[in-house]
Parts: C-alpha cells; sequence; structure tokens
C-alpha cells in the first residue's frame, strides 16, 4: 500500500543531502512519503524499500523524440503500463508515485536540462531516503547499438554529461544502477551533439519503440527480483539480438 502524508509546506533551498523543498502543480502543496508492505502474515510485516527510477533527457517539444530523450521515453512507458500518473513537480522533476508489483516506485523526469539532472536526482533520493542501489538511472549511450537495452549494477559515466551530473550530486558514488538504452554513433564526421539532438529515421524509430517495450519488462524483473540470472539472460539476449544464427 503507498501512503501520502500531508504536512506544513516548507520553503527553504536545501541541498543533498538535507532534504529540500518542493512545489506541487495544480496540487495542493503535500509532503510525500513513499512506503510499502504486505499485510501482516504469522506476525510479521514484509515491507520494501522504494525505487528512484530517473529517466534523463530534456525538457520541451523541441527535444521530443530526439535521441537524447530516450531516457524520459522509457519513463513514460513504464508509467503507462504501471498506471503510475506523472503529476507532481519536486526538486525540479516530473515525478509519479506507484508500485511495480507491491514495490513502490518513484518516477522522475528531471526538468532542469540534461547537464543539471543531479539537482534533481540528489535531493529526491535524499528527499525518500532510497539506498544507491535502488537508484536506477535511464540514458541514451551510443556506445550501444540502435534499440540495444544493457542493465548494469554501477558503471562510470561514460562522458554522458547527465551521469556526470548526478554522480557529483550523488557524493561522486557510482555505485547506483543503470539501464542504458543504444542510439549508435554519429553517422561519418557528424557533430555528436547535431546527432544527439536529431530524431531518429523510421527504421531507428521501429528498434527503439521495441527496445522500450522490452524495457519494460526488464524494469519489471529488476525491481522485483534484483540483479539475478534473469537480468543476465536479458543482457545476454540484447547483445546479440541484431546477429543472424
Amino acid at each position: 500500500m503507498l501512503h501520502a502524508i500531508s504536512a506544513p509546506k516548507t520553503c527553504a533551498n536545501i541541498s543533498y543531502p538535507r532534504r529540500p523543498c518542493f512545489h506541487l502543480r495544480h496540487l495542493a502543496p503535500t509532503r510525500l512519503r513513499v512506503s510499502a508492505s504486505l499485510p501482516e502474515s504469522n506476525g510479521v510485516k514484509v515491507e520494501y524499500t522504494p525505487w528512484l527510477i530517473v529517466g534523463l533527457g530534456n525538457p520541451g517539444n523541441k527535444y521530443h523524440g530526439t535521441r537524447h530523450n530516450v531516457g524520459f521515453e522509457m519513463i513514460d512507458c513504464i508509467s503507462q503500463a504501471e498506471g503510475i500518473v506523472m503529476n507532481t513537480i519536486q526538486s525540479k522533476a516530473l515525478v509519479g508515485i506507484g508500485s511495480i508489483g507491491e514495490v513502490p516506485v518513484l518516477l522522475a523526469k528531471p526538468q532542469a536540462y540534461m547537464n543539471y539532472s543531479g539537482e534533481s536526482v540528489g535531493p529526491l533520493a535524499a528527499y525518500y531516503r532510497v539506498p544507491l542501489r535502488h537508484i536506477l538511472l535511464v540514458y541514451d549511450e551510443m556506445s550501444l547499438p540502435n534499440g540495444v537495452l544493457r542493465l548494469q549494477p554501477k558503471g562510470g559515466h561514460g562522458h554522458h554529461n547527465g551521469v556526470k551530473s548526478v554522480m557529483e550530486h550523488l557524493d561522486g558514488r557510482r555505485e547506483f544502477p543503470r539501464f542504458c538504452i543504444g542510439i549508435g554513433n554519429p553517422p561519418g564526421t557528424m557533430d555528436m551533439k547535431a546527432f544527439l539532438l536529431q530524431k531518429f529515421s523510421t527504421v531507428e524509430r521501429e528498434q527503439i519503440d521495441a527496445a522500450l517495450e522490452q524495457g519494460v519488462e526488464a524494469v519489471r524483473a529488476l525491481i522485483q527480483e534484483g540483479f539475478n540470472s534473469r537480468i543476465t539472460r536479458f543482457n545476454l539476449g540484447q547483445k546479440y539480438k541484431y546477429h543472424k544464427v
């Protein structure tokens, strides 16, 4: 069961790891706490640690559908599949609270542009007391072919400015899961920034749409089961998805 608890609104600009202030869009001011539990069985109540799932991207119609915004698209797919409404603004991010199975989740799309994504992730993780191992960062990855997915329990920033910002606001830590969505490399001598802010071709779009569907199932598996053999098989299948036997 999820709980939303009301409390007086706070108005202080406090940085991570302290609790930040926030405002709700089209809603009365509230302070929210994410928690979930199963009904008591044999006198034992099972509590679940929440997950923070963050998709990286740039806000605004100008960037909708571009390669650099596939992290946002994955969050939209999860939101739709799990019935989680994204209607709250907190810590410079569009946020939705819900659950995947019995596990409470917080979906977030930072609205301060890619290079400042950490300004949302750090405060949200601190406010909801989400451990590093439960912060799933979803973003575009040029080192992977278009439409190829990869789940990792940790890693570096790979020169991705959004990931760099997140790491900076998590005290330089790198021990948090990542869900990379392959977008391929720029063709020829094409400028990297122009490539990232370009929309997909028809064929590429079909590959990405199929990958997003697969991604929702992978996220469900990760949230409910953790990094296990199922995730290992998923990564292996993704690695060779375009290889003809």
